[in-house]
């Protein structure tokens, strides 16, 4: 078969969540036939989440060349954002990457690069391969940034100093500044102009692939495709929705189930709330004193994975003095992790309480579950806004972007969603947009045909289609 004779190089950005995204492109390109490697930057200074994360890669997917661009170390150096580390590191990765691209016996079909890999662009350029970018995150995010050099220009101060106002960007619901991802808050800073610098370079790749499906943002498609998200005369990249691209959350052979899952197979279908907010989402005490408090006056099952900011401490000492007696067997506490994506696919969950990461926010929507969103960091605020707005698959927590969200907030959300007229029709819209996910990714979808057509378009020139081409998957 033809497939079988295309090569292709992933290059993702040394951080866990746009890590595992890339490695799920890898694997569904190695089920169709194309022969993967991923190049991943490796500074010696890396911390141990990376270093674990990079080793799992290596052991679980034989099928997949993992080479390590050894860089060197970014030790003494200061910051101004954990982001510019990155930059950095990729930076002194460029030379190794070119290296490892002239050493292969014959030419790569395609580089494929993580949003942060940018600049790698210049690397493929001098060497003649066609270099495509991956987006881990939602089209609706890729719509946006795509505008963000424009608007950032044109705004009257940096996003930070304009709190409230509403941003307008073609193909999205409006934005509030203080709503955008903080790395581009300030256009002054180094870290702003950046981001802003990539973003503005977003569009020199010859494809675009999306961890997303065409049926879950037709707008944002649209407007992307349509030529809306870039000033007038320049080319857009061809655009590949080729997800949802998750971990499937199986068991592999010899793990153990958690038994969190062992509490949930005794519970009423649709019954518990999962609250879980990712690697990085630690609370104060008094944050979590207010969930604790919510959650419980809510009267409803719970299943909380519980991280904070003080690091390890005892699971009495962060709750209400009592909770977890008063709580105890409608309510199941885990500290630090759980196996989410299982959980999620497990028939007595009935809403999530999540930080709105796009990986998370997929694995609600592969499993069905509405979501109550309380976005923290990174883009999660216009993950929030998508969500909510455009896709009706959730509600927010108000004071997200405050001091505190107080109890009566959370128990008033966990409320609506598990109990109300507005929480059946939420469920309603879940369970079609988990239909439509699980349709995009069969034989002969939506997603199943795009990557068809990125592998079809691999070593011809028909490099870009422009704003008037006739969109593909519209």
């Amino acid at each position: 078969m033809a497939m079988a004779e295309k090569t292709v190089l992933l290059y993702p950005c040394p951080a866990v969540g746009h890590l595992n995204p890339m490695v799920q492109l890898a694997e569904a390109l190695v089920r169709r036939g194309v022969s993967v490697t991923l190049a991943v930057a490796d500074p010696p200074d890396k911390g141990a989440v990376l270093a674990g994360a990079i080793a799992r890669i290596a052991a679980a997917c034989p099928s997949i060349g993992v080479r390590l661009l050894p860089i060197l170390s970014c030790e003494g150096k200061t910051y101004s954002h954990p982001v510019m580390w990155i930059v950095d590191a990729l930076r002194l990765a460029n030379p190794v990457l070119r290296e490892l691209l002239r050493s292969f016996p014959a030419a790569v079909d395609a580089l494929v690069v993580d949003m942060f890999c940018i600049d790698a662009l210049d690397v493929a350029a001098e060497l003649a391969v066609p270099a495509y970018m991956f987006y881990p995150s939602a089209a609706s995010d890729l719509a946006i940034y795509l505008q963000v050099p424009h608007v950032a220009r044109s705004a009257p101060s940096s996003f930070k100093d304009m709190a409230d106002t509403v941003l307008s960007f073609s193909g999205v619901p409006t934005i509030r500044a203080l709503d955008m991802p903080d790395t581009m808050q300030d256009r002054e800073s180094d870290v702003g102009t950046t981001r802003i610098h990539h973003c503005s370079r977003m569009a020199e790749a010859r494809g675009i692939l999306v961890n997303s499906f065409d049926w879950l943002e037709t707008r944002a498609l649209k407007a992307i495709r349509g030529g809306l998200c870039l000033p007038t005369g320049r080319s857009v990249p061809a655009i590949y929705c080729v997800g949802p691209l998750v971990d499937g959350g199986k068991l592999k052979e010899n793990d153990a189930r958690h038994e969190c899952l062992e509490w949930l197979d005794r519970q009423p279908k649709k019954s518990v709330v999962f609250l879980c907010f990712g690697s990085r989402g630690t609370f104060s005490v008094s944050q979590l004193s207010e969930m604790a408090r919510g959650i419980e006056n809510s009267g409803h099952r719970f299943l909380w994975a519980v991280r904070s900011n003080l690091g390890e401490v005892d699971l009495e000492a962060l709750f209400p003095e009592g909770f977890l007696e008063r709580t105890q067997g409608r309510g199941f506490v885990v500290k630090n992790w759980a196996p989410q994506s299982a959980v999620l696919q497990h028939g007595a969950v009935g809403a999530f309480v999540t930080h709105c990461g796009w990986n998370s926010s997929l694995e609600a929507i592969m499993s069905g579950v509405p979501m109550i969103c309380w976005p923290l960091y990174a883009e999660q605020r216009l993950n929030k806004a998508h969500l909510v707005e455009e896709m009706k698959l959730g509600v927010v927590v108000e004071g997200y972007d405050g001091e505190l969200v107080k109890a009566d907030e959370l128990e008033t959300k966990v409320r609506l969603v598990m109990e109300s007229e507005e929480g059946k029709k939420l469920r309603e819209r879940s369970a079609m947009a988990k239909e439509m996910a699980a349709d995009a990714i069969k034989d002969g979808g939506s997603s199943d045909m795009a990557f068809a057509e990125f592998l079809n378009n691999l070593g011809t020139n028909n490099v870009k289609s422009g704003p008037t081409d006739t969109p593909v998957h519209d």
